[in-house]
C-alpha cells in the first residue's frame, strides 16, 4: 500500500463485517488493535490483532483501547435488544469512543445502513435502530474528526458477478428489503479500511451497493466522485431533514454541545 501504515482500532471485531475489516487492515498492512468484550469471543481473529478488553457502554474502560491510534473503523451495533441496546450500543458506542479520544484526531470510518434516514418503516418504529445509527452520524460529523460514512446495502445478497461498487448519496432506496441493493460483506470491509487512507473519502457519507460487473479496484476514483458533507451541517450531502434537532432528546442534544464545544471530554 502507498500510504504509511495505521495503528487502527476495530470496534465491534468480532462481528461478520468486523472481523473481515481486522483481515483486510492487515493484509493492507496496517496494525490492528481489536476492542472485546470477551477474549473467548476474539479467538478465531488473527493472532497478529491486538486484543483490549472493553466495554463500549462503560466509558471508563475506553482510554486504554485508544491509546496511540491513528485510526478507528466502527462496525459495531445492538444485537436484538430493541430500543434501549440501539441507544446504549450503537449510539452510545460512538459517543463513549470519541468521549475516551479526549479531543485527539483520528481518521474514523463508521459502517451504518442503509435507510438510515428512514424514521416511518416498521423496523425503526419498532426498534428505532436507524435513528440511533443516524445519531452517531451525527455525533462523527459534529466531532470535527476526518470521517467516512458507509451505510452499506444487504450483505452477501450479489450475484457471483456482481462485484461492481456503487456509491449512492440521499439514502433514498427504502422499500427495507434487498431491492434496495446489495454488496459482499468482504467489500463493505475493504471500502472501510480503504476509506482511511482516501483524502477522497473525507467527509464523505454514502449507500453501498453493487451491480453487475468486475470489482472495483480504483477506490479513490469512486471516492472522488462524491460530494462531501456540508461543514457544520449535522446530515449527509441530500439527506432528508427528517430528524429536528430542536426535537431531538435533551441528552442527544447535550452529546452534540459538548463536541461542538471542542473541549477534552472527562471519562
Amino acid at each position: 500500500m502507498s500510504a504509511a501504515p495505521l495503528n487502527v482500532l476495530v470496534v465491534g471485531a468480532t462481528g461478520s463485517i468486523g472481523r473481515l475489516v481486522v483481515d483486510e487492515a492487515i493484509r493492507q498492512g496496517h496494525k490492528v488493535r481489536v476492542l472485546v468484550r470477551d477474549l473467548r469471543r476474539a479467538g478465531k481473529l488473527p493472532a497478529g490483532a491486538q486484543r483490549v478488553v472493553s466495554d463500549l457502554t462503560l466509558p471508563e474502560t475506553l482510554v486504554a483501547a485508544v491509546d496511540g491510534i491513528d485510526a478507528i473503523v466502527f462496525t459495531h451495533g445492538a444485537d436484538g435488544g430493541g430500543k434501549a441496546d440501539a441507544e446504549h450500543v450503537s449510539y452510545g458506542g460512538v459517543r463513549n469512543v470519541l468521549a475516551a479520544l479526549r479531543g485527539r484526531k483520528v481518521r474514523v470510518a463508521l459502517m451504518t445502513a442503509i435507510g438510515v434516514t428512514n424514521r416511518t418503516g416498521s423496523y425503526n418504529r419498532s426498534t428505532e435502530a436507524h435513528d440511533w445509527k443516524r445519531r452517531g452520524e451525527r455525533l462523527l460529523r459534529a466531532s470535527g474528526l476526518p470521517y467516512t460514512v458507509v451505510r452499506p446495502s444487504w450483505f452477501d445478497y450479489n450475484d457471483a458477478n456482481q462485484h461492481r461498487l456503487v456509491l449512492l448519496q440521499g439514502d433514498t432506496r427504502r422499500a427495507g428489503n434487498p431491492s434496495d441493493g446489495v454488496v459482499a460483506r468482504a467489500q463493505i470491509a475493504q471500502v472501510l479500511v480503504r476509506s482511511l487512507t482516501s483524502v477522497s473519502a473525507t467527509r464523505k457519507t454514502f449507500e453501498l451497493v453493487a451491480e453487475r460487473g468486475p470489482a472495483t479496484v480504483d477506490f479513490d476514483g469512486l471516492f472522488a466522485s462524491l460530494d462531501a458533507d456540508t461543514p457544520g451541517e449535522l446530515d449527509a450531502v441530500r439527506d432528508a431533514p427528517n430528524m429536528p434537532l430542536p426535537q431531538e432528546p435533551e441528552r442527544v442534544r447535550e452529546d452534540l454541545r459538548r463536541l461542538d464545544a471542542r473541549e477534552p471530554h472527562e471519562v
